[in-house]
């Protein structure tokens, strides 16, 4: 486990921030500009010292007079520009942690060069310049030299805000394999609700130095009691099975919390866990299940809360399995919510008019 609490003041910005995150998956931190979200990710990095506690795994960090200099904080580093050595190729920024990392190991190195080659993609970019690179392939090089820094602690400081809508789509696959390949911690700061929904396990909310909230993805999203929930576009980001391919039409059949599901998509292997993304938009509720519908998915599900979400619509939270499953929401309006006398406690159907596959968190359950 990670235990990080920092406390003080930056000019005139005050911090007093206390979180935890698990050893393995993506953990963001997410919040508005100037929250605070970099310095603590440079905090955890050693680059700015605030009085706290920070613990990595068995080991202390900084805790009472004990403060690890940068230097011997195993950390790989990404940041929003891909600051690489203009002098040397792709493989020479590559090798540069790596040969300083493993420089006198007695074994054989926990990330290896040929696997971050291939887990990034960057065979064929090896021997060029990064003067010839494009936005999306100077980060992935720049992400495969913060990994072959051995790091115990990934950082990544919105590493997608300067890439344009094309470069993104590029590299967000190759963040989705890092995530589901390597048993590695990952801090991710980000202000966008998208790159969370798409890479996040693990969510931390920051507001004006303080941490507002923090939990398991889909437990923050579908919260009524935070800005989330009413928000137009918010979404649930559940975790369900591969159970095959519909033979026929091709549609991917998945167990969420042991009702089917169909969506179009790739092919992953069976059993493999991967997340799915329902916008509240797309959900609607009825009493009785529907028996002649366009509507391909229909899930029992009970209501939990329901919430203002503006003048004329309710946000509505709804728990899969009889109400012990994971959550996702509605975004209905409050004549639907009157006709139907929907309340918390009734058992409804929730009928999925869209649902897109996104990342494979790689066998992560819901907590």
């Amino acid at each position: 486990m990670i235990a990080a609490a920092f406390q003080g003041r930056l000019g005139g910005f005050s911090l007093d921030a206390a979180f935890h995150a698990p050893m393995r998956g993506v953990t963001a931190l997410f919040g508005p500009s100037g929250c605070g979200k970099t310095t603590i990710l440079r905090c955890v990095a050693g680059l700015q010292r605030l009085d706290g506690v920070l613990r990595i795994g068995g080991e202390v960090w900084q805790e009472g007079g004990t403060f690890l200099a940068p230097h011997r904080r195993p950390v790989g580093y990404v940041f929003q520009e891909a600051s690489l050595f203009a002098h040397r190729s792709v493989r020479g920024n590559l090798l540069y942690g790596f040969e300083r990392a493993t420089r006198g190991a007695s074994g054989p190195p926990a990330i290896g060069f040929d696997e971050v080659c291939d887990l990034l993609g960057l065979d064929r970019l090896i021997d060029r310049s990064p003067r010839h690179l494009s936005g999306g392939e100077r980060q992935r090089v720049s992400l495969g030299r913060a990994l072959l820094s051995q790091p115990r602690l990934l950082l990544m400081d919105e590493p997608l805000s300067a890439l344009d809508a094309m470069a993104k789509a590029e590299i967000l696959p190759y963040f989705e394999r890092l995530h589901a390949r390597l048993d590695l911690p990952i801090l991710l700061v980000t202000h966008d609700i998208a790159e969370v929904e798409r890479l996040a396990d693990r969510l931390v909310l920051l507001r004006a130095g303080r941490v507002e909230a923090e939990g398991p993805l889909n437990d923050l999203l579908t919260d009524p009691a935070l800005p989330f929930a009413r928000t137009r576009g918010t979404a649930a980001v559940l975790v369900a099975r591969v159970l095959g391919k519909e033979p026929g039409d091709g549609l991917l059949r998945l167990d969420l919390d042991g009702q089917a599901v169909l969506v179009a998509g790739v092919s992953p292997e069976a059993g493999t866990a991967v997340r799915l993304r329902v916008a509240a938009s797309d959900v609607s509720l009825t009493l009785d299940r529907p028996s002649r519908s366009t509507i391909l998915n229909v899930l029992a599900a009970r209501i939990v809360t329901v919430a203002e979400a503006g003048e004329a619509e309710v946000a509505v939270s709804l728990a899969l399995r009889d109400g012990a499953g994971q959550r996702l929401q509605a975004r209905i309006t409050r004549r639907s919510l009157d006709a139907l006398a929907l309340a918390p406690g009734m058992d409804v159907f929730a009928q999925i008019k869209g649902a897109s596959l996104s990342a494979s968190p790689s066998g992560c359950a819901p907590e």
